[in-house]
């Protein structure tokens, strides 16, 4: 911990969904970020004077697009699939091999970047679910490459930011239910503002490759 504040360049992926646009609008508001880069495979909706969009179909190619992503010194990786309705091959080429992929590329053009992956809770290399195996695994690997530091987010139910367009409309339905979660298990439930935060403020720390559970996640954000 402790780092001395420089210029915080993030990437963020996965901003037309509803986690990374949550870290995408904390992102914009935060006086400790500089500078945004999302990569979305159809525009964002969001302009803003920090923000730079890069449109590209092929995230298992991110040859023609390299010259852009230098210069970046975190990686928000908010990009995924539901394992509900997903065949195991198309899972684990979806959440396995694409994030490895954007993840290699990365390491390979920004020695000195934080990378955070949002995992989710009940992650386990070991378990006898096929997404917690491929999750887990995501996250041992990614801890194995050259970045500086490493971060896997395993949040619970996630509480929408107000005016998120791509929040699931099922949480119109059951947000009523976070205080009650929170009050008897606080590390399921956490605010998609927390979330947000608590990935900006990875960026005060150093040499850290760590797996955040939901108290985690929230005690970070309060850094």
């Amino acid at each position: 911990m402790g780092k001395t504040r420089d210029q915080n360049n993030v990437i963020i992926t996965g901003a037309t969904g509803m986690v990374g646009e949550g870290v995408l609008m904390r992102c914009l508001n935060s006086p400790e970020i500089d500078g945004v880069l999302v990569i979305n495979r159809k525009p964002s909706g969001y302009s803003h004077a920090k923000l730079k969009e890069i449109i590209h179909a092929d995230f298992f190619d991110f040859s023609a697009i390299e010259s852009q992503l230098k210069g970046y010194n975190a990686c928000f990786f908010c990009l995924g699939i539901t394992s509900v309705g997903a065949d195991q091959e198309t899972y684990y080429k979806m959440t396995y091999t694409l994030t490895m992929h954007v993840a290699q590329t990365l390491s390979k053009l920004n020695s000195d970047m934080t990378f955070c992956y949002v995992s989710g809770g009940g992650t386990n290399a070991h378990s006898r679910l096929k997404w917690a195996q491929v999750k887990g695994k995501t996250e041992s690997d990614l801890t194995k490459l050259p970045f500086e530091q490493v971060f896997n987010f395993r949040p619970g139910f996630i509480k929408p930011l107000p005016g998120q367009k791509y929040a699931h409309k099922f949480y119109t339905y059951i947000n009523w239910l976070f205080p009650l979660g929170r009050a008897i298990y606080p590390g399921g439930f956490c605010t998609m503002a927390e979330l947000g935060d608590a990935m900006i403020n990875t960026l005060s720390h150093t040499n850290e490759r760590r797996i955040l559970e939901g108290k985690d996640i929230i005690a970070l954000s309060k850094e």
